[in-house]
């Protein structure tokens, strides 16, 4: 806004700060309205606004435009209408030509003519009547549409010839338009650490007028895997650059996931560090200072609130050695006839749910967090992590577990609303709770964010545009068995709105495990890229991604893809994969694109995520094929992209990488699907010995531990640890 008044000297410059030109076309919601001249759509800002006279450039207010200025001393005038007639400067509105006294030059109205030198004849002449108008108001809550400033994201870009501003509905949302006015000079952000910047650019370049609300409200990514410290903050800082808004740190400390990368578990190449509670203070601080620095939304917590209830800490999935003491036994659940710790894991333990003390050691652990951390903005409550082992005493088998959920989040509720405590609370529809509550119900809509995360679903397809319901079993106790298929854990979701039509967002797993099963990446990103598609059409308003926060392999796209079609759903999936493959791989983007499509093929999400049986024909068949792909064009591919420089460094070492992971990867799979276990685990061993020793340089871009832990959990394969023990 801070423009030099030196432009009223040049006659070639005729506007300044003003929007691009464009069609002042009206439109409305209906035909009715327009035949009424009724439009909704126009909030009219006519009227009296606060209003300064100046003589001249000089003596203008220059900074009026401040959102603190104090504009006490402003005189009120009518919108629209005229200075002259408001009674300011001189009424010269006659039906002959001006007079000229002969006291200062004036230039003919759109003359491009040299008329000598006009520095200044303008801009610093004593007469030149200067108007400075301010108007303040608030949007109508009908064209605002629920707008909310501390989490919807709307941004407007007003740039010419590198001058003007990007506006915002909040801090981020200036970063976020900022982001996006780079991505329009060709800014390509292709992983955490790696920005593909444009050539040199002219001032006419940076020129730009574009407004855009965020699509969807919730865009966010939860912390999972086995990460550094740098790990985390190169994430952080990559998220605003797709257009994100939220990180989810999930736990009261996301010690688990910084204990699995400095302990290198399963990786016994490499030396554990110790870490000190000093070191993990100092992380958690940094993190949550890189989000505050960006204004990223906090999701916080989810997983632990049954340990803390009991006083164990909530530090990750950790077997309980002691037994539980008689005090804390009397509140966990009842399960064949036993109150203890499912299979000594806490985590895995859920409370007697209708036992008053543990109902309220619960409520009060919540209560003092937020008391405690009120930088968080939304903090996920849920239960226990584990299906089928929810309390069968006579007192729960009352109830379903859903009615006891929605009961102890309207006991939170009342507690924070006591306590003025405005952060959002967000509950989980997971596992057993996928079944909605009989009788209870949300006294406090306001305050919930309904969470659905279909764990179990499969990635073959993605979500379609609406939701069909399909027959599902009758909920009983401890008997759960979890929806595949897409249209079952829909149909869980549509009964959960029909008695809850609240904030809500989707969970999802596709870069959590499953992707680890499409080695080409091609595959999951275009299943990730429909579900986003759809989102709004299933009454949802956010996803959050759950997964590695190091799922590049071979390369960021799926992560690329999710955060653009979240800040916009508008984008499709080929323009972005086009995008993407063009700035990682220059000319050869066509070719890498074909070879990756190729492996996506005949790769097997599912397969690889423990979906159906592990002796699989078909699936072997398709392994072969992959593998005899792989080393039948990866080289050549590999050699020309070395010869022609148009692929990065980085890049060319990734997929160098990326062959031997694949071809070793495929050649154990093969024998898994094809029944031959034994020697399944023995090729395994070759490629878990293989991403271990080289995890120093892979580090950035793959998980090591994750991959082993998935193969090993999920898909079937028995660690080397193991192999040795049972020799």
């Amino acid at each position: 806004m801070n423009a030099d008044m030196k432009w009223l000297d040049n006659p070639e410059v005729f506007r300044v700060n003003q929007l691009e030109a464009h069609s002042d076309h009206t439109y409305y919601e209906s035909y009715e309205a327009l035949e009424k001249k009724e439009n909704a759509l126009i909030q009219s800002l006519n009227g009296q606004w606060e209003f300064a006279f100046s003589k001249n450039v000089k003596s203008r207010p220059e900074n009026f435009y401040e959102e603190d200025f104090d504009a006490k001393n402003f005189d009120k005038i009518m919108v629209p209408g005229h200075i002259e007639l408001a009674g300011y400067d001189k009424i010269r509105y006659i039906n002959t030509m001006y007079p000229w006294e002969g006291k200062e030059y004036r230039r003919g109205a759109y003359s491009m003519e040299s008329t000598g030198d006009g520095a200044g004849m303008f801009s610093e002449a004593e007469y030149n009547p200067v108007g400075s108008y301010i108007k303040r108001f608030d949007l109508d809550p009908e064209l605002s549409s629920g707008l909310d400033s501390r989490a919807d994201d709307l941004f407007l870009i007003s740039l010419s010839n590198g001058k003007g501003s990007i506006q915002g509905s909040n801090p981020r949302s200036v970063l976020l338009g900022m982001y996006a006015f780079l991505r329009r000079l060709g800014y390509r952000f292709l992983l955490p650490d790696e920005t593909v910047m444009p050539h040199q650019l002219s001032l006419a370049d940076l020129t730009c007028s574009y407004s855009h609300r965020a699509s969807l409200r919730h865009r966010g990514v939860c912390i999972e895997g086995a990460d550094s410290l740098e790990n985390v903050l190169d994430f952080i800082d990559w998220l605003p650059k797709l257009g994100f808004n939220s990180f989810f740190l999930q736990f009261k400390e996301p010690y688990i996931f910084l204990e699995r990368w400095y302990h290198h578990t399963l990786n016994p190449t490499k030396d554990p560090m110790e870490l000190t509670e000093a070191f993990l203070q100092d992380c958690y601080k940094k993190m949550h200072e890189a989000m505050k620095k960006r204004s990223l939304l906090l999701h916080a917590a989810g997983h632990g609130w049954t340990c803390e209830a009991i006083g164990l800490p909530s530090i990750g999935w950790v077997p309980e050695k002691a037994e539980p003491s008689p005090k804390v036994q009397r509140l966990l659940a009842l399960v064949n006839g036993k109150r203890e710790y499912i299979d000594r894991i806490p985590m895995n333990t859920n409370l007697c749910y209708s036992d008053p003390e543990a109902i309220d050691r619960f409520c009060n652990t919540v209560v003092d967090y937020v008391k405690e951390h009120p930088e968080t903005d939304y903090l996920h409550i849920w239960l226990a992590d584990e299906y089928n082992h929810i309390c069968e005493c006579e007192s729960c088998r009352k109830t379903t577990l859903s009615d006891q959920y929605v009961h102890l989040l309207n006991l939170i509720d009342q507690r924070l609303t006591q306590e003025h405590l405005d952060c959002k609370l967000v509950f989980l529809l997971y596992q057993e709770l996928l079944y909605p509550p009989v009788k209870e119900r949300f006294q406090n809509p306001d305050r919930f964010v309904l969470m659905f995360a279909p764990i179990s679903r499969t990635f073959r397809e993605s979500y379609p545009d609406r939701i069909q319901e399909v027959p599902i079993s009758e909920y009983r106790r401890n008997q759960m068995v979890l929806p595949v298929t897409i249209e079952e854990n829909l149909t869980f979701l549509a009964k959960w709105q029909k008695i809850f039509d609240g904030n809500s967002l989707v969970y999802d797993y596709p870069l959590g495990r499953a992707h680890y099963g499409d080695f080409g990446y091609v595959s999951i990103s275009k299943v990730l890229a429909g579900d986003i598609h759809h989102v709004k059409n299933l009454h949802l308003d956010g996803y959050i991604s759950c997964q590695e926060l190091r799922a590049f392999l071979p390369n960021g796209l799926p992560n690329y893809v999710m955060g653009y079609l979240t800040l916009d759903t508008e984008e499709s999936f080929d323009s972005l994969m086009d995008e993407y493959f063009q700035a990682a791989y220059g000319s050869m983007a066509d070719e890498v694109k074909e070879y990756l499509t190729r492996i996506s093929q005949l790769s097997d999400c599912d397969y690889f995520n423990h979906i159906g049986p592990r002796t699989n024909p078909a699936a072997a068949w398709k392994y072969q094929q992959l593998s005899d792909y792989v080393s039948g064009t990866a080289e050549d591919l590999l050699n020309r992209a070395k010869d022609s420089h148009q692929i990065s460094d980085r890049f060319q070492k990734l997929l160098t990488f990326h062959r031997e992971y694949v071809l070793l990867l495929t050649d154990a799979l093969v024998s898994l699907a094809s029944g031959d276990a034994d020697v399944a685990d023995e090729k395994f061993s070759l490629f878990a010995d293989f991403v271990r020793k080289k995890e120093d340089f892979i580090q950035p871009y793959l998980d090591v531990y994750r991959i082993q832990e998935v193969a090993h959990r999920y898909t079937g394969f028995s660690l080397p640890e193991e192999r040795t023990s049972q020799n």
